[in-house]
């Protein structure tokens, strides 16, 4: 557990840059950073690439449950890891703080405030361009995922499924 500092690290940078953006721009309103990297604030009331959006309102909570059930399964895998897992702990507590700072948002608000754009040079315009907008939760979690799965596969067997010392392995 001493893991979840990362995790309120990443949900007080998330929802600070979301009263940020909130209190400087309007929405669609975009400021380039650098070329291909704008800010501009957008309100997602789905899931990832706007899924479940225009579902009407009932999306609100049934995702806001979904991010409660995942933080509080991977609060336990991160309790029962080793001590020595760090790049598991880590990313665990990446996702969990990312999936808190949008949970917070959807909770709070009924929709994810998104503000990253960003547009692939090396895409045609029709495919995802400019990429569907982000925010930092979404980028911690991203970057969860990919340490996650590149710990998993290359942990060795032992080191994949052992619990913290104490713990009852299944």
């Amino acid at each position: 557990m001493r893991w979840l500092w990362i995790s309120v690290l990443v949900v007080a940078a998330d929802q600070a840059t979301k009263w940020l953006v909130m209190t400087r721009l309007r929405p669609f309103e975009a400021v380039e950073i650098v070329p291909n990297l704008n800010l501009t604030l957008m309100f997602n009331t789905g899931a990832a690439f706007s899924f479940l959006s225009d579902a009407g309102g009932w999306q609100r909570w049934l995702l806001a449950l979904l991010a409660l059930a995942v933080t509080g399964a991977l609060t336990v895998w991160l309790a029962r890891l080793r001590r020595d897992a760090n790049w598991l702990a880590a990313a665990l507590a990446l996702i969990i703080g990312g999936a808190v700072g949008n949970l917070i948002d959807r909770v709070m608000l009924g929709h994810v405030v998104d503000f990253i754009q960003v547009y692939l040079p090396f895409i045609p315009l029709e495919l995802f361009n400019p990429w569907p907008a982000f925010n930092i939760a979404d980028s911690a979690i991203s970057v969860g995922v990919v340490i996650l799965f590149v710990a998993t596969l290359t942990a060795d067997e032992s080191e994949a499924g052992a619990p913290a010392r104490g713990g009852k392995q299944t």
